[in-house]
């Protein structure tokens, strides 16, 4: 069945001014072809004026709009999905930042790219996103959605943390280390690469843990099934700092555990037909030039 598109929402890169001529340009281009377009609150605020489109907040955003474009870096991109998940709203996104692995259309494609989504010409992707909570006595203390990772690490501390690692109730390991990655598929070319993690591509059902600088030199990079129920208990005297996504954060106790489960929520995101993940790593990671062809 061809997905129909009527209302759609602009999300620009957060209190940036330059977002201001793509976001403008996009959205006379959507309302030429006849859609209902709205501009995100803080988006609208940070290019001042929104040339009379209606301007709405996530939650109105979530409500009534079938499908959101994404004007920006990954890290708008990661904020939008978790604010959408809930109600499963479609991203596309339009690269106005640096590496750009999950805003893929360059801007200088906008135009030409979203038409053929509009036309029903593209491919839709499901991520799968990370349900964490830190516990406190037993207690929920703190809770959110990840798509790209949750990194537990020793914040501001000048030492290592000490923590136990258990896996579906199952006691791993305890470790010392300045911290641990734990990363989704689609995290996996973000912190996670940089510590020497594993890429794993979108459509495996994997967690993966990636240690940060282990005391132990045999502590490696570990891959784990999605459905496991990943914890991590921090050792006295030791606090710690959790990040989700590198955006939220929460600073955790000596006794806390964090625990992640895969989220039965999914980030949809629809790309270019011609859109290839390996061309994407390609270019991103300078693997190597364009294939030859003989």
């Amino acid at each position: 069945m061809t997905m129909r598109f009527t209302n759609v929402a602009l999300i620009g890169k957060y209190q940036s001014p330059d977002v201001a001529e793509s976001v403008l340009l996009i959205a006379r281009y959507l309302r030429e072809r006849g859609l209902e377009v709205w501009i995100e609150q803080g988006t609208a605020s940070s290019i001042g004026q929104a040339e009379g489109f209606p301007v709405a907040a996530y939650e109105e955003i979530a409500a009534k709009c079938d499908l959101a474009v994404v004007v920006g870096g990954d890290g708008t991109m990661l904020t939008t999905a978790r604010r959408l998940a809930e109600r499963s709203v479609p991203l596309v996104g339009v690269n106005l930042g640096r590496l750009g692995f999950l805003t893929d259309i360059a801007r200088k494609d906008a135009l030409l790219r979203l038409g053929e989504i509009l036309d029903g010409s593209f491919r839709e992707e499901s991520r799968f996103m990370l349900d964490a909570e830190v516990m406190r006595a037993g207690q929920r203390v703190f809770h959110t959605l990840a798509l790209n990772d949750v990194v537990v690490n020793k914040g501001d501390l000048g030492r290592m943390i000490e923590f136990d690692l258990s896996i579906d109730g199952e006691f791993v390991y305890t470790q010392r280390s300045d911290g641990m990655i734990i990363s989704t598929p689609t995290g996996s070319t973000a912190y996670a690469l940089s510590a020497n993690g594993p890429i794993l591509h979108p459509s495996v059902g994997g967690i993966a843990l990636v240690p940060l600088c282990p005391h132990a030199l045999t502590a490696r990079p570990v891959t784990l099934p999605d459905s496991c129920c990943i914890e991590i208990e921090l050792l006295p005297p030791h606090d710690a700092r959790v990040h989700f996504d590198g955006q939220a954060r929460f600073d955790a106790r000596a006794g806390d555990r964090v625990r992640l489960t895969r989220s039965p929520l999914a980030v949809r995101l629809l790309h270019p037909k011609s859109y290839s993940y390996f061309a994407m790593l390609r270019e991103k990671l300078h693997w190597s030039a364009a294939p030859r062809h003989n």
